[in-house]
């Protein structure tokens, strides 16, 4: 009898030693982070410049996000590309003054493993040598992007500022 106990403890042991918490992925846990781009005045380098009526919109889609009265940007970057390339519409909701550039940012992507409840997360470098291409439409009408600096080309949170964009 006493055996049959002790076995029966030691499956239960075994049992309930191999359970895992639920594989829930906590929210505050590290995701692919989005590229960071703040906004300042070519005039005043030092200054930070609110964008008005900016829409950015991935090429080849139809789906754009617009930022109004902001500084600072998120935007996505593609985990499954090196490059991902956006129009950037300035005054997008007046077609008399509106004013549209487009930038492709190039990458290498690393994907870590974050847990099985969360997946994977990638993390993206710029390219060091040609870290965005900057072109305008087929009908020039002056860039509204004057300069373009890359802040840091390590883009692993968002917690910092990636790209600085003056016009």
């Amino acid at each position: 009898m006493k055996k049959i106990q002790l076995l029966f403890i030691c499956l239960l042991t075994v049992t309930f030693s191999s359970c895992e918490k639920d594989d829930i992925c906590d929210a505050n846990t590290a995701t692919t982070p989005k590229l960071i781009i703040e906004f300042y005045d070519i005039l005043n380098p030092t200054v930070k410049k609110n964008v008005t009526n900016l829409a950015i919109k991935e090429i080849n889609t139809t789906t754009s996000i617009v930022f109004n009265g902001t500084s600072k940007i998120k935007i996505p970057l593609k985990t499954n590309l090196d490059l991902t390339k956006y129009s950037f519409i300035l005054n997008s909701t007046d077609a008399a003054i509106d004013n549209e550039d487009f930038l492709q940012f190039n990458y290498s992507r690393q994907n870590l493993f974050v847990s099985r409840a969360c997946g994977f997360k990638t993390n993206f470098t710029l390219n060091p040598t040609t870290p965005f291409i900057k072109t305008e439409t087929s009908i020039p009408d002056g860039y509204w992007i004057q300069n373009v600096i890359i802040a840091t080309s390590n883009i692993t949170s968002e917690n910092e500022i990636h790209v600085k964009i003056y016009f």
